[in-house]
């Protein structure tokens, strides 16, 4: 076998990457390869989940992303280890609990029809890097406590700020990422101030957590913060272009989950196992692992594709279709496992679920049109999805 088992540089379309890790599954389940820097790649559900639920070897603190931020800064709780990581997961965790997210659905619903009337009145547009960005950064701003007026901003930032880590365009990550930051300092100033209830405010959460008395740093509370402005700018866009996609080649299922919305909780957990955007997150070994006759030594990068993981038969029998009410789908890794398991799983779930009952509810047909682009490593996925729509009251035909 040679020492490069795979270059995911090759092709970042998802068909032809879900097809690669298919093959390494079968083949070469502990995959190296040379891009950036040098990594391993993890594609059998069965490893992916054993090292995700495995801190104390498989760790975060060196890398966490494949590729990274060409800055290498480090940011909690992602880029923490336990018990550095515990009081920020901790902090966020509080302000993430149902009660609150039902307090928030009623504003978050009157976002996305705001998101989406342009869409609506065009009759066409990308879903992706329209309604997929804006409605996310309404969501963000809303769980966060911030001032309408900032989530445009931060839609225009994150995007252009994903587009440059894409792209490993440093500069320009650093120009995006000061902007997202500015935010965040002065989120932090305002809370220490006039602190909100902790239960329904991050900064405040975050201001008011102790270890052993001693509050969190403030250079550490500004980058969860700022952590926290991105992270669910990442993948929705393309999780939404990509199940937009899915429901205008399947148009029976389309007019199915629009005429009976209580079927989206279950088709929101298959698109999600189906379309995990993510390929690149990462952790190194705390000492020398010997996994599937390979040995991964300390400080080189071990990727866990949840993509990949989300597709394995031996798990999800038939794992390139779209099946509703898997038996067991409540167990795919699409929000990863363990102790970095996406501290915003409910509030993304709630999102995507919002998202898709007001676009169908707005329309009586959707189709994808092309052309589309392709995410790049750290993601798998579509980035632009180009739409027509018509809306609802009229009919299906005039789709022309």
């Amino acid at each position: 076998m040679r020492v490069d088992d795979f270059d995911p540089t090759t092709t970042d379309d998802p068909a032809e990457t879900h097809a690669m890790y298919a093959g390494l599954r079968e083949a070469c389940p502990v995959a190296y390869s040379s891009a950036y820097g040098g990594f391993y790649a993890l594609t059998r559900y069965d490893d992916v989940r054993d090292a995700a639920s495995d801190p104390r070897t498989f760790i975060s603190s060196v890398r966490a992303v494949v590729p990274s931020d060409p800055r290498g800064l480090r940011r909690p709780p992602l880029n923490f280890d336990a018990p550095a990581h515990t009081p920020y997961r901790r902090a966020l965790d509080r302000t993430l609990q149902r009660s609150r997210l039902m307090r928030l659905e009623p504003e978050l619903r009157m976002r996305a029809r705001e998101a989406l009337r342009p869409l609506l009145e065009a009759g066409e547009g990308d879903i992706a890097t329209g309604f997929g960005v804006q409605f996310p950064a309404w969501v963000t701003t809303t769980w966060l406590n911030l001032e309408p007026e900032v989530a445009p901003h931060l839609a225009r930032t994150s995007f252009a700020w994903v587009n440059a880590w894409r792209e490993q365009d440093g500069a320009t990550v650093t120009a995006m990422s000061e902007k997202m930051y500015d935010i965040a300092r002065d989120l932090v100033v305002r809370r220490r101030a006039d602190p909100l209830p902790e239960e329904e405010d991050p900064a405040s959460s975050l201001l008011a957590e102790r270890v052993d008395g001693a509050p969190l740093g403030e250079e550490h509370i500004v980058g969860a913060l700022r952590q926290s402005l991105v992270v669910g700018m990442v993948a929705p866009p393309i999780l939404l272009g990509s199940i937009v996609r899915h429901l205008s080649d399947d148009p029976a299922l389309q007019d199915a989950l629009r005429a009976d919305v209580s079927l989206l909780p279950a088709a929101v957990e298959e698109f999600i196992r189906l379309y995990t955007p993510y390929r690149g997150f990462a952790r190194t070994v705390s000492h020398p692992v010997t996994l599937h006759g390979r040995t991964i030594e300390p400080g080189v990068p071990v990727t866990l594709a949840y993509a990949a993981a989300n597709r394995d038969p031996a798990m999800f029998p038939d794992p390139e279709s779209f099946v509703m009410d898997r038996p067991n789908i409540h167990q795919h890794l699409g929000f990863g496992r363990g102790r970095h398991r996406c501290a915003g799983m409910p509030l993304a779930r709630m999102m995507i679920t919002i998202a898709l009952e007001e676009l169908l509810g707005a329309t009586t047909a959707i189709r994808a049109v092309g052309p589309f682009e392709h995410a790049r490593m750290p993601e798998v996925g579509l980035t632009a999805v180009p739409v027509q729509v018509v809306p609802a009251g009229e009919p299906a035909l005039s789709l022309t």
